[in-house]
């Protein structure tokens, strides 16, 4: 059952979030996968709580749709459609320009009514979109460079990661309730995006992976050498 909560002057608190956390369940599952940096998959949280896997894939979503949880499919690179990895979201990233919002949010509106492969066509789009991008950025020797600022300015909080050469994390997502609308869309709209940013400054696109999750607090983007 589930309650709603008071606030601290007798008022009703009535938001989607503290609907979602009226579950003593729901709320031992957002403390368990926030206490994991890297994340959890639906199984972890059977693994560790013993609830049926329905009964855990129907709270994370709940969590995941109230903005208090962001998943994502975590494939480390490999192909495959892998289970969806869950984390908890990072508090109120700064959001990415409104031209940029409007576009991601119209492309969703398209995807959700074709059919056919989402994250691919996301992708494509992207690339389009990641070669305007560039066309606009500063000059840079490396063509990695030029994704770094790209991303920077769309809010990500990327930095590359010095002992791995061609690697960078995306700390922030500016769309996170996007993300959480159509999660392999974003994903695949910011890997095209990338692909057309190293297009564009004579770098190759092609092998490019994003992987959600794939550090513990961070997205990564690995650039073939």
């Amino acid at each position: 059952m589930e309650t709603p909560s008071v606030g601290p002057s007798g008022e009703t608190i009535d938001t989607p979030q503290h609907r979602a956390l009226g579950s003593a369940s729901r709320v031992s599952i957002l403390q368990l996968v926030r206490a994991a940096g890297g994340g959890l998959t639906a199984a972890d949280v059977v693994a560790e709580t013993g609830l049926h896997l329905s009964t855990v894939r129907a709270h994370l979503d709940r969590l995941a749709e109230t903005g208090l949880l962001v998943k994502a499919r975590a494939s480390g690179g490999q192909p495959g459609r892998p289970a969806w990895r869950y984390r908890a979201a990072t508090a109120d990233p700064a959001p990415a320009p409104a031209a940029y919002r409007v576009l991601a949010a119209a492309l969703l509106d398209h995807l959700s009514k074709a059919g056919g492969d989402t994250r691919e066509a996301a992708a494509q789009a992207g690339e389009g979109w990641g070669r305007q991008l560039a066309a606009a950025a500063r000059e840079h020797a490396d063509p990695v460079d030029t994704v770094v600022e790209v991303f920077d300015g769309l809010g990500f909080g990327p930095q590359r990661v010095p002992a791995e050469p061609g690697t960078i994390h995306l700390h922030t997502c500016p769309f996170l309730e996007l993300v959480g609308q159509n999660p392999d869309a974003m994903c695949g709209l910011h890997l095209g995006v990338v692909r057309g940013i190293l297009e564009q400054r004579g770098g190759a696109g092609g092998g490019t992976v994003l992987e959600p999750f794939g550090a513990p607090a961070a997205c990564v983007v690995r650039v073939p050498s």
